[in-house]
């Protein structure tokens, strides 16, 4: 076959894919990048198309599905010449295993690696995150519970309570723990057969037994380990014959006391499409629920991964970003990795100006509705005093403070530039609304009357 003289070397486009991931992980989050991205390997860039290999027809679909387009997007933003992306199949790969006899994936799926025959229930399971420990878990009041019960099944050698049943939304920690557990079960009993998979999962290795004609090979696999987590158990819902087996698989390990630990994104009694005999069954042990994450949490939370990067972030873009995405962990962990990604690629020292730049797009998404007007309604109505003087050129410190607290306000609670900012206080020019700011800032960390009075107006907006 004759050499293709438009195709990049390997080398080079395995770099340029490897820039594409780590942008990719900070937009998708650890357990989707784990999940989907990170098993792709790179085969070259040939003339105009990247090639990626996954190593099953069902991830290549999935990620053809969900991640081609964006994968496109990063990867033209990385070499403009780059039009398109090929997505194949590499063949048969090992699937990862978990545990002491756990190795690295390797970089592409076209070098696979084989389990150790020792750790045969463990070929079972997905990839486990060394990061989701339960040393890097930041706990709170929202997740205090479900994380004193994953302890309690992670360092119990007799099963506690079975089953542990972890719900909760989308990001706010619940794949952290299913890690965590497994984790810490594999080291301190490596022995023990842990199998740790998503419903998806275990509903695709189900379909390809009955193809294959492997059930009964199926059925002694998953009933014969010591551990099975299962993440997301409300994706098998409607799949008739997927609960069929999971009712099964579940009872049979229930009676030889081993420990069943599964994930939703909400509790038992809330599972739509899921049988009854399993929405009981699902109830018998412990459930314990992740509240939404507090202000505080999320300080938090930032701190640990600032800490852990080495990066200076000061407090202002902490609380910023705390403030902003709300919801999510997974997310809000996204974007402080873009920004501490941004920051050690371009030798940038991080500012909240720097930040808004840069996020704009990822946060756009969640901008609230609060407004100019709304935060000078509240200033006004807090400190007694008239709208008209909010945008007057009156200079009584009665006055110029509450007018200085809600540019403040207007800059760290809206995505409005300076120069708009600005023309609502009465035409007044950016650098006016820079000199507030920095006021502001500085009196905050002095003045306890004031950095109350910012609290309690912050509470009454968002209220």
């Amino acid at each position: 076959m004759a050499k293709n003289e438009d195709a990049m070397p390997l080398d080079g486009a395995a770099a340029l894919w490897m820039r594409v991931r780590e942008r990719l992980r900070g937009e998708v989050g650890e357990t989707v990048f784990s999940s989907w991205i990170a098993p792709l390997g790179c085969a070259g860039l040939n003339s105009d198309r990247l090639e990626l290999v996954a190593p099953t027809r069902f991830m290549r679909d999935r990620v053809r599905t969900r991640y081609a387009d964006r994968i496109r997007a990063l990867s033209a933003a990385e070499d403009p010449t780059i039009r398109s992306v090929d997505i194949r199949v590499a063949g048969p790969v090992a699937l990862p295993v978990t545990g002491a006899a756990a190795g690295h994936l390797p970089e592409s799926p076209a070098q696979p690696i084989e389990a150790p025959a020792e750790a045969e229930a463990a070929v079972l399971g997905a990839r486990l995150d060394p990061r989701f420990t339960f040393d890097s878990f930041v706990v709170g009041p929202p997740n205090a519970f479900a994380y004193a019960a994953a302890r309690r099944v992670a360092d119990e050698t007799q099963v506690p309570f079975n089953p542990l049943f972890l719900y909760g939304g989308v990001g706010l920690g619940k794949t952290h723990l299913m890690h965590a557990i497994a984790q810490r079960i594999r080291e301190q009993e490596p022995k023990r057969r842990v199998a740790y998979l998503s419903a998806e999962r275990f509903m695709y290795m189900f379909i390809q037994a009955i193809r294959q004609k492997d059930v009964m090979e199926f059925k002694e696999r998953f009933r014969s380990i010591d551990v099975l987590m299962i993440d997301d158990v409300q994706f098998i819902s409607g799949k008739d014959s997927t609960q069929e087996e999971f009712f099964h698989t579940f009872n049979a390990l229930i009676e030889q006391h081993r420990q069943i630990v599964i994930s939703a994104d909400r509790s038992p009694a809330d599972l739509e499409g899921i049988e009854e005999r399993i929405r009981s069954r699902l109830g018998w042990g412990l459930v314990a629920d992740i509240h939404p994450t507090t202000f505080e949490l999320r300080v938090s939370i930032l701190d640990a991964k600032v800490e852990q990067a080495g990066i200076q972030v000061p407090r202002r873009v902490i609380e910023y970003l705390a403030r902003w995405i709300t919801s999510n962990v997974r997310e809000l962990e996204g974007a402080l990795n873009r920004l501490l990604a941004e920051a050690r690629l371009f030798g940038r020292e991080v500012t909240l100006e720097w930040t808004q730049e840069v996020l704009r797009e990822v946060l756009r998404p969640y901008e609230r509705r609060i407004t100019i007007d709304d935060i000078q309604n509240c200033v006004t109505a807090y400190y007694g005093i008239r709208i008209q003087d909010m945008r007057s050129h009156r200079r009584a410190l009665a006055i110029a403070r509450p007018r200085q607290i809600a540019m403040f306000l207007a800059k760290e609670l809206t995505q409005r530039s300076l120069p708009e900012i600005g023309r609502q206080f009465g035409n007044r020019d950016h650098t006016t609304v820079m000199h507030a700011v920095r006021r502001i800032e500085e009196l905050r960390a002095s003045d306890r009357s004031l950095a109350e009075d910012l609290v309690n107006i912050r509470r009454r907006l968002e209220n």
